[in-house]
């Protein structure tokens, strides 16, 4: 089932939008960015995208779209313009210019403007600008139900690429192999083409990219995926064992990472913090039988694969309703076949967590 973000909910975000806008004494914010524009409008282009478009929203809540020709979605917007980016279905040379012209009209009275990154000089004359990327992250912070749903269909796609890799984990088989049966279901698993797929896929290590190599028996295979769906984040780790046979050693770092989980869903509420956190689970795990943690906990996700909360001793942020998080203990050393990472996708509610991911943890 294809899902998209609530065209209501875009409205909402764009109100808030305006607001902040109107306290930073600013006539209206252009957006470029897709996941801005997605995030806002709801306007989405499937596949690969190689053209630009751009969402720009006044203080007064008028919002115009400038998108390439066509635009077969009713966005969120006001007001929808278009550009010619290709003649006969080749590619013109200058998209900008294209967009910046179907844009002009919708820009007259504007002398104060806030920007999330634009590639090169505005038609504005006189007018200023700014960056507004800091205020548009604490924006997207606290999560509505919408994009919480987004999150957990990116957290199926993934839940969907495991199914498979666990089906397909036998030795012989190489990384390379079971890097495309995942990828594979993913795509089936949502029904379109994914904005992106990583991250880890060796066995043996600690993780990379999938090689030509085989697998062998009694090795760990660290499968860490960044599932991204319609430009939201889910980020899953699991590990399993090649031969579905794990050791004492690689059972017991497993228990052990379980009662770090234990402690991680029993202690965060609203206001708790990340360092807090990412310390104590860190005094468990690392050196427990001469293994090491040597990494993060984990960081909020969302339309970055990385953002505030940050469960991380060179941040001090603190938990807030809305938050949507991973949490990644992990346990490494020479005896483990490299190691075990599990990682869990979370939303903070006012009297806790809710865990958006429910893949089977077992090694096996």
């Amino acid at each position: 089932m294809r899902l998209a973000l609530s065209l209501d909910a875009c409205r909402q975000r764009q109100a808030r939008l305006c607001e902040r806008l109107t306290a930073e004494k600013l006539d209206a914010a252009l957006l470029m960015d897709l996941r801005h524009i997605y995030y806002l409008s709801g306007f989405w282009r499937v596949g690969r995208v190689l053209t630009p478009a751009a969402l720009l929203l006044r203080a007064d809540g008028s919002s115009a779209l400038v998108a390439p020709a066509p635009v077969e979605e009713t966005p969120a917007a006001d007001r929808v313009a278009t550009y010619e980016a290709d003649r006969l279905a080749t590619l013109i040379d200058d998209f900008h210019a294209e967009l910046f012209q179907s844009l002009q009209p919708h820009l007259q009275g504007i002398q104060r403007l806030g920007t999330d990154g634009v590639p090169r000089s505005l038609p504005l004359e006189g007018a200023e600008s700014r960056a507004i990327t800091p205020l548009l992250r604490a924006l997207r912070r606290t999560k509505d139900p919408d994009e919480v749903a987004m999150l957990q269909r990116a957290v199926e796609g993934a839940e969907a690429a495991y199914a498979r890799a666990k089906a397909m984990l036998e030795p012989r088989i190489t990384e390379v192999q079971l890097y495309a049966g995942m990828l594979s279901a993913a795509i089936e698993a949502l029904g379109e083409p994914l904005t992106e797929f990583g991250n880890d896929f060796q066995c043996n290590a600690a993780g990379g990219p999938p090689r030509d190599r085989p697998v062998q028996t009694g090795e760990l295979a660290i499968f860490d995926l960044g599932v991204v769906y319609r430009a939201y984040s889910s980020d899953l780790s699991r590990t399993f064992v090649v031969g579905r046979q794990p050791s004492e050693a690689q059972q017991a770092a497993y228990q052990r990472i379980l009662e770090a989980f234990a402690y991680i869903e029993s202690a965060i509420r609203p206001g708790t913090s990340c360092k807090a956190v990412y310390a104590e689970v860190h005094r468990m795990l690392d050196g427990h039988r001469g293994w090491s943690f040597p990494h993060h906990l984990g960081h909020g996700i969302g339309l970055s694969a990385h953002e505030a909360p940050r469960l991380n001793p060179n941040w001090d942020d603190t938990f807030q309703i809305g938050d949507v998080f991973t949490a990644e203990p992990g346990l490494y050393g020479d005896d483990l076949r490299a190691g075990i990472r599990i990682e869990q996708n979370y939303l903070v509610t006012p009297t806790g967590l809710q865990r958006l991911s429910h893949f089977p943890t077992d090694l096996a």
